[in-house]
């Protein structure tokens, strides 16, 4: 692309936004554009979760983001459409959030974007920025230029770093905006939209943008595979992960964040970032070494509680074992990936029968990553006559229930709390036995 073209916009004006994709990132990026002031056309093609929309709903769950789209719509500040070309004609800036799946090589899928790509091209202004959002391997922005086959329009990366679940705070308040781009006009026009934020702007080139959200994904994969491996090392020597996170988190250069003992990592980013940064090295020639031994320490981690659930319950051939939480971490609906349904499937391989509360999954839920699970209305219907009960997501109601009334369901009073959530002391005094994760 021309590195002559100079940007017509001007800086503190709203802007003319298309957002391509109501998804996880989507949803709260138009939202949250919406709100700073700008105008806003969220693109959706899928009928349903479009339906949705207009009725003033979202279609995720997702803390404060419904709010904010009834804000949006009734300010006229926000509007959604089916055809992402018609949603983009007259756009200023055009973000595409669409998905990135891994594919079977552990590389990023691109045709969703390469194809949104596609379709706009032709419905684009002179002057326009297509943003990527999403997150994609390094020389995706190269080929959203080739794919837009235009010379006069800007291609900017500009990653997302949204956790689920406080998506809609984190687009308010970022640790940083991040952008890519080799136009310096473009680049500071992507950055005015977020400006409210007032957060700390990172301009770089695409190549480096790109390559900053799988590196800080990969880096908290890695603390959290740090973290679970320090775990198992406190239950073989007898001391509280609890107690060693305080004493190492308090040192500023670690930090407390991301040092919680679990399950095992999972959701929608890490796995598949994770995946894709390692296949990234393996094309330029590096072995990514480290990063393949914090995605092995994940899987062992997983095995680690399958093991333990089995201890907990005397074997797993003909045992019910009940489930707390069923989605990779609280306050979200996905269940992409997540270590909960991961240990339930490798329960069932090896006999369990299984029955399972989560307070986003009702009763007949017939998905099919849910084939062969009792769903139950409540936390104690799920514990009723099981041989165990394993709390597998962190809801925070699951931390308040009568643990006396749990204590007479469960056929064998044992708890595995995977997230340490409990109280230790307070369960054995009912009678319970606990099992946590690097605790005694």
């Amino acid at each position: 692309m021309s590195k002559s073209l100079k940007s017509e916009f001007a800086l503190g004006q709203a802007r003319r936004v298309t957002v391509i994709g109501a998804g996880y990132v989507g949803l709260p990026t138009a939202a949250v554009l919406a709100h700073f002031g700008h105008h806003v056309v969220l693109a959706e093609r899928d009928p349903a979760r479009l339906e949705i929309l207009t009725a003033g709903r979202s279609p995720i769950v997702e803390e404060g983001l419904e709010e904010m789209l009834r804000e949006g719509v009734a300010s006229r500040r926000l509007s959604f459409m089916a055809n992402a070309a018609e949603a983009s004609k007259g756009a200023d800036v055009v973000f595409l959030c669409v998905p990135t799946p891994q594919g079977d090589d552990g590389a990023a899928d691109l045709s969703y974007v390469i194809a949104a790509a596609e379709e706009i091209s032709s419905s684009l202004k002179p002057g326009a920025i297509v943003v990527d959002k999403s997150t994609v391997p390094v020389g995706t922005a190269r080929r959203v230029e080739e794919a837009l086959g235009r010379v006069d329009v800007f291609v900017v990366s500009n990653p997302e770093f949204l956790r689920e679940g406080t998506a809609v705070d984190d687009s308010l308040h970022p640790d940083r905006i991040v952008i890519g781009a080799d136009n310096p006009a473009a680049a500071t026009a992507v950055g005015e939209l977020f400006s409210a934020t007032r957060a700390a702007v990172v301009i770089t080139d695409t190549a480096t943008a790109e390559t900053i959200k799988y590196a800080s994904n990969a880096f908290l994969a890695t603390k959290l595979s740090f973290i679970n491996a320090i775990a198992g090392l406190c239950e073989a020597v007898g001391a509280d992960v609890r107690d060693l996170t305080l004493g190492l988190g308090y040192d500023k250069r670690i930090g407390f964040e991301f040092m919680n003992p679990g399950p095992g990592w999972g959701g929608s980013c890490l796995p598949k970032d994770t995946a894709a940064l390692i296949s990234i090295a393996s094309d330029h020639g590096y072995d990514f070494s480290l990063l393949r031994g914090a995605v092995e320490t994940n899987e062992a981690q997983i095995e680690r509680v399958v093991d333990k659930i089995a201890r907990a319950a005397d074997g797993l051939e003909g045992r019910k074992i009940a489930l707390w939480g069923l989605t990779f971490k609280a306050n979200t609906d996905d269940r992409r990936c997540s270590p909960a349904l991961d240990i339930a499937h490798r329960l069932q391989a090896r006999g369990a029968i299984l029955r399972a509360f989560d307070p986003t999954v009702k009763p007949g839920d017939d998905a099919a990553d849910l084939e062969g699970i009792e769903l139950c209305a409540d936390a104690y219907g799920a514990v009723d006559g099981a041989d165990a009960v394993a709390l597998l997501t962190e809801w925070r109601e699951f931390r308040w229930l009568d643990f006396s009334k749990v204590r007479d369901l469960l056929k064998n009073p044992t708890i595995v709390d995977a997230r340490n959530l409990l109280d230790p002391t307070a369960i054995r005094k009912l009678g319970i036995q606990y099992l946590g994760i690097g605790r005694p």
